[in-house]
């Protein structure tokens, strides 16, 4: 995969072009020199396999949850092989993960009262309505 256009890396890591120069000026991807072009200038710049590489370790690090910040100090750990600190990081998501998961698992409770509250009844305003108006105001 050397050699590849920034349209060839987008493809390569399943993002936009947009995304792989977003991630440049983040900081998480270089940005390799334009050649010379024969003296014109306009040189295409070229990608290979190592920015194929972090830019799937970006989006995996993203899938798991981590903030932009996070990955890069995992992709800054990576070259240290700090483990300890790479652990910490990730009980830190798991924990962030957990209390998400208590929230939806609350959130699920709640309206599977209020969907048993309105099949028991059809009289008056839905539970479910007047739950969410309750909220708004």
């Amino acid at each position: 995969m050397t050699g590849l256009t920034i349209a060839g890396l987008a493809r390569a890591g399943e993002v936009g072009v947009e995304t792989i120069r977003y991630y440049q000026r983040r900081g998480l991807l270089e940005t390799p020199e334009r050649p010379d072009a024969g003296g014109q200038g306009g040189g295409v710049r070229r990608y290979g396999d190592a920015e194929v590489r972090r830019l799937r370790f970006i989006r995996s690090a993203q899938a798991a949850g981590f903030t932009l910040e996070q990955i890069a100090e995992l992709l800054a750990l990576d070259a240290t092989n700090d483990r300890v600190r790479a652990r910490a990081l990730a009980n830190e998501r798991i924990a962030a993960l957990d209390a998400k998961i208590a929230e939806l698992q609350a959130a699920r409770a709640s309206l599977r009262h209020l969907a048993h509250q309105c099949e028991g009844g059809s009289e008056g305003p839905c539970p479910i309505l007047a739950s969410f108006d309750r909220r708004c105001s």
